[in-house]
C-alpha cells in the first residue's frame, strides 16, 4: 500500500478524539488548521466532514467552530464551483455523450434550481463534491447556488456542532438552548421563503 492509500484510509478511519488531538497540536496557528481542513473536504470528500465540524466545535466554541466550518465550506464550495464553471461546456457536453441520463440531470437542476441545491446542502452524507461540480459545469446562476448552499449547508453544520457540543453546560444555561431552536427555526423558515420565491420565479 503507498503512502497516499495509507494516509486516506487513516483519514477514513480516524476518531474524534484523535482529530481534536491533532487540530490542538497545530494551537499555535490557531483556527486556520480547522479552517484548511474543511476547506480542502470540497476536494477531497474522503476526509470526514462530520468530525472536522465536531472537532471545531469543541476546540473553538459553539458559535466559532460553526463559523469557522461554514465558511472553510463555502470557501471550498465557491472555488470549487467556479473550476467547473470554467471548465464550460466542452465538459458538461462529454458527460452528456458519455452517460446520456446526465442531460436529464441537467435539466432538472437547471429547472428545479434553488430546491434540490438547498435540501441535498442540508444533508451531511450527500455527494458535496459532485453536486457542486455538476453544479458549476450547469446553466445554474451563481447567486442561486451560493444562496442554496449557504443555507442548507448552515443548518447541516449548526446541527452537527449542536450534537457534538458538550451538551451538559446547558443546564448552567437554559437561555441558550433557547437562542439554539431560534436559530434553526430561523434557518429553516429563511430557506423555506426563500426556496418559495424561486420555485415561483
Amino acid at each position: 500500500m503507498s503512502d497516499l492509500q495509507e494516509w486516506i484510509q487513516h483519514a477514513r478511519n480516524i476518531n474524534l478524539e484523535q482529530l481534536q488531538a491533532t487540530l490542538e497540536s497545530y494551537s499555535q496557528f490557531g483556527p486556520l488548521p480547522g479552517f484548511l481542513l474543511v476547506l480542502l473536504e470540497s476536494f477531497l470528500p474522503f476526509l470526514p466532514l462530520m468530525l472536522i465540524v465536531a472537532a471545531n466545535a469543541n476546540i473553538y466554541g459553539l458559535g466559532v467552530g460553526f463559523l469557522l466550518s461554514w465558511l472553510g465550506v463555502m470557501s471550498g464550495a465557491i472555488c470549487l464551483f467556479w473550476i467547473s464553471r470554467k471548465l464550460g461546456g466542452r465538459v458538461k457536453s462529454w458527460a452528456e455523450r458519455k452517460y446520456p441520463r446526465m442531460k436529464r440531470f441537467f435539466d432538472w437542476i437547471e429547472r428545479k434550481g434553488f430546491t434540490p441545491l438547498f435540501l441535498l446542502a442540508c444533508f451531511p452524507f450527500s455527494p458535496s463534491a459532485i453536486i457542486t461540480t455538476l453544479s458549476g459545469l450547469s446553466k445554474v446562476p451563481f447567486s442561486t447556488f451560493i444562496i442554496a448552499t449557504a443555507l442548507g449547508k448552515a443548518v447541516m453544520i449548526f446541527s452537527i456542532s449542536l450534537l457534538s457540543f458538550d451538551i451538559g453546560s446547558f443546564s448552567n444555561g437554559p437561555w441558550r438552548i433557547i437562542i439554539t431552536l431560534a436559530v434553526v427555526v430561523a434557518l429553516w423558515f429563511g430557506g423555506k421563503q426563500l426556496e418559495s420565491r424561486y420555485q415561483v420565479n
